[in-house]
């Protein structure tokens, strides 16, 4: 039985230090131009997707996890990860309407949702009926040149 084995890993090692290497570029191949797509292909273009809820004006005038006071009248928003300062555009996939918002929080603290906005935010996208919307998270355009 150990013959038989050593026989086995000699006749591995043979075939192995025999296997063809790769071949090392040439001098042609190096000015040979390489041809890539100018762009790369886009990915998923939306951020995230889930529940949006809002806060109102009970908050008006407390300090966000920014600093800043809540106003429920300005376009602002709570997420749990995106820096202070980024804009979102936030569409509801209910009815299709949108609104761009500045993050100056942190939350919502619920599971399933993705985004707080604030009352001024929630009128424009339609969902002061029923508390919650389905949406989906974009980066704003860029709007310098």
């Amino acid at each position: 039985m150990r013959r038989l084995l050593v026989g086995l890993m000699v006749g591995l090692g043979l075939l192995v230090g025999c296997a063809p290497r790769a071949a090392r570029p040439t001098r042609d191949d190096e000015d040979r131009e390489v041809v890539r797509p100018e762009k790369p292909p886009p990915a998923r273009a939306w951020l995230e997707e889930g529940l949006a809820s809002y806060y109102g004006p009970g908050l008006a005038g407390r300090p966000t996890a920014s600093g800043e006071k809540f106003n429920p009248q300005k376009f602002t928003a709570a997420h749990k990860k995106l820096p202070f300062g980024a804009c979102l555009r936030v569409v509801n996939m209910e009815n299709g309407r949108s609104v761009e918002v500045r993050v100056n929080d942190r939350g919502p603290f619920v599971r399933g949702r993705v985004v707080d906005v604030s009352l001024a935010a929630a009128k424009q996208l339609g969902m002061l009926d029923k508390g919650l919307a389905r949406v989906r998270l974009y980066r704003c355009a860029d709007k310098t040149g």
